[in-house]
């Protein structure tokens, strides 16, 4: 008797194949599958509804006891739901052109409370948005924001601010592994958020400059002439991509990375013993 008098509950309802999120009003389960069905066009046999946060499944008792406004995902008979891992899923297996996946999880977002959640989408999102094929100031003026008037490319601003970072010897990173286990990225032209975070990136030397390079390049000079060592081979260790690496700032390793010059590569002739008393080259 008194379901007859139950106050109708406001939720946002939607299939597992659609971003478009409506309000329906239903006092019981019951009405809401109805109505549900109706507007989504889905068959009510076999249907069934859970939360669209996590994938509990709603029944009669648990609907009583929802907040007005949850959001709920309408299931046919044979579909299944886990949250919104399974919207994320969806957009990077469902289409591959970057725009799809942008206007999709935009949807998602507007309507998303959930802080967790809003962080994935909102990271998924600066990761899509890429702005690279934008080479002047003209074309892409978000990515130049504070950046000197004097720069009028992309390429020119990261041309210079490369060579800077070079001349300031960044710190350790993580020298030993071809691919970062954390799956760490990033494109600093593809947007402006990109290009600011990538001065957080560090320029690692694998075989250290203060530990190795610069003593081997001392033990060389003071057991040799200077004509006799390998200029090119040092340069090549301090300042190009031969022995630098890109690393994440959270990546780093500062501990010792054990790794030695090349005593074939250190003198121009190949011959590793010195002049005079010996000395052992690291």
């Amino acid at each position: 008797m008194f379901g007859l008098f139950r106050k109708n509950k406001p939720v946002k309802i939607r299939s597992c194949n659609q971003n478009i999120k409506y309000g329906v009003a239903a006092k019981d389960m019951n009405e809401l599958l109805k109505k549900g069905c109706k507007l989504l066009q889905l068959p009510s046999s076999g249907a069934h509804v859970c939360l669209y946060a996590d994938g509990t499944k709603v029944t009669e008792e648990f609907f009583q006891t929802l907040p007005d406004n949850t959001e709920l995902v309408l299931l046919c008979r044979d579909e299944t739901w886990s949250g919104v891992v399974c919207d994320i899923g969806r957009l990077l297996s469902a289409d591959r052109h970057a725009d799809g996946l942008i206007e999709a999880a935009r949807g998602l977002l507007s309507d998303e409370q959930s802080p967790k959640r809003r962080k994935i989408l909102t990271d998924l999102l600066r990761n899509l948005e890429d702005r690279s094929e934008l080479e002047s100031r003209e074309e892409d003026e978000d990515w130049f924001k504070g950046v000197d008037a004097r720069f009028k490319t992309k390429s020119a601003y990261m041309k210079f601010n490369c060579e800077s970072r070079i001349r300031g010897y960044m710190k350790e990173g993580s020298f030993e592994l071809e691919e970062c286990p954390s799956l760490h990225s990033i494109n600093p032209y593809g947007s402006r958020e990109s290009r600011i975070v990538f001065s957080t990136w560090n320029l690692d030397h694998r075989i250290e400059k203060k530990r190795t390079i610069i003593p081997a390049l001392l033990e060389a000079l003071q057991s040799h002439g200077s004509a006799d060592v390998n200029v090119g081979y040092f340069y090549r260790l301090l300042f190009t991509r031969e022995n630098l690496k890109l690393v994440h700032i959270v990546c780093h390793n500062k501990g010792a990375h054990n790794m030695l010059c090349d005593a074939a590569e250190i003198f121009n002739s190949g011959d590793t013993k010195p002049k005079g008393r010996k000395r052992r080259l690291v």
